[in-house]
């Protein structure tokens, strides 16, 4: 048997939700990739540069369940995911620094770089943002522009929109 062995779960998008599903992927419990349906190329792409020689096998983790929950309005239950996004250095601190926005919030890309003690890498924060293999667990659609606009986002703005409009509903004032 070559390779290591990931599990992927195909998880069904909350009613009214602008993505039809996500894709999880999990090694030994642990979130390893998160993207939305029709994004397959993508979290490919990315897993390869950091599983090499990985392969892909149906099975069960937490990770529906902690979905399902966060949708039916628990914004903190994904906070106690744990996940291995396996970037560089600097990108695991960008994504690990977004778990610090809370829900329903917004923090720009130049906050996010102050967050991480590197306040001049605006643009390598929004970079790896851009390559943030864990969508929603580590929430990189609470990131937007310097003037609050919001900027791409991998599953697409209306996804964006929708997860934060999700959250301002839910979130605990």
């Amino acid at each position: 048997m070559n390779g290591i062995e990931l599990i992927l779960e195909r998880v069904a998008a909350p009613a009214g939700a602008p993505f039809g599903e996500l894709l999880a992927v999990t090694e030994r419990g642990t979130l390893k990739a998160l993207d939305f349906g029709g994004y397959e190329e993508r979290m490919h792409a990315l897993l390869a540069r950091r599983v090499p020689g990985y392969r892909l096998v149906p099975g069960r983790s937490e990770v529906p369940r902690a979905l399902a929950a966060y949708f039916a309005g628990d914004l903190e239950v994904l906070d106690d995911l744990p996940v291995a996004p396996g970037g560089t250095e600097f990108q695991d601190a960008a994504w690990h620094a977004l778990r610090s926005i809370a829900p329903g919030t917004t923090a720009t890309y130049g906050e996010q770089a102050r967050r991480i003690g590197r306040p001049a890498a605006v643009r390598a924060v929004g970079a790896a943002n851009g390559r943030n293999p864990i969508a929603i667990v580590l929430p990189c659609h609470r990131v937007v522009g310097k003037s609050g606009e919001l900027t791409g986002y991998a599953g697409g703005i209306m996804t964006k929109q929708w997860l934060l409009a999700h959250e301002r509903r839910h979130a605990r004032h």
